[in-house]
């Protein structure tokens, strides 16, 4: 059994705005949409706020670097990745079709089995930016185990 003081929990958060004539890409998923999300990079507000938890779990500085990079740079600091859960705001499109190609990618991404991977996706009721369609935003909580010894 892991000790309780070798564990460690992160919280992530992102948001992007929707733009027309960029593909909306979501753990690391092309979802069909009349939009995509505007942002730099892809603009994958999944992969970006599991990697900030990932990031805040071992107490680093935030960053946009790539998931997969984010999670070797974790087990190089002597972290397993326990489990990660996350959920995605948007009105529009319906993600549920695409939920467990997310978990798939992510789930390869950070090296880990899928069923360590976690991903919800909820309206807003129509209420706040992603309930007005202006964008989507998304959260993800990551519990890491110190490696002993």
């Amino acid at each position: 059994m892991t000790n309780a003081m070798n564990m460690r929990v992160g919280l992530g958060f992102d948001v992007h705005a929707f733009a027309q004539g960029r593909k909306l890409i979501l753990g690391g998923v092309d979802i069909p949409h009349h939009q995509g999300l505007l942002g730099h990079s892809d603009a994958d507000v999944l992969a970006h706020a599991i990697s900030d938890a990932l990031l805040g779990a071992y107490a680093g500085a935030d960053s946009m670097v790539l998931l997969s990079c984010v999670a070797n740079h974790v087990r190089e600091l002597g972290f397993d990745i326990v489990d990660v859960d996350s959920v995605i705001s948007a009105q529009a499109p319906k993600l549920s079709p695409f939920r467990d190609q997310m978990r798939e990618n992510l789930a390869h991404a950070m090296g880990i089995d899928v069923d360590q991977v976690g991903v919800k996706a909820t309206t807003t009721e129509h209420l706040g930016f992603e309930g007005r369609e202006e964008g989507i935003s998304a959260q993800a909580v990551a519990l890491l185990s110190k490696r002993c010894c």
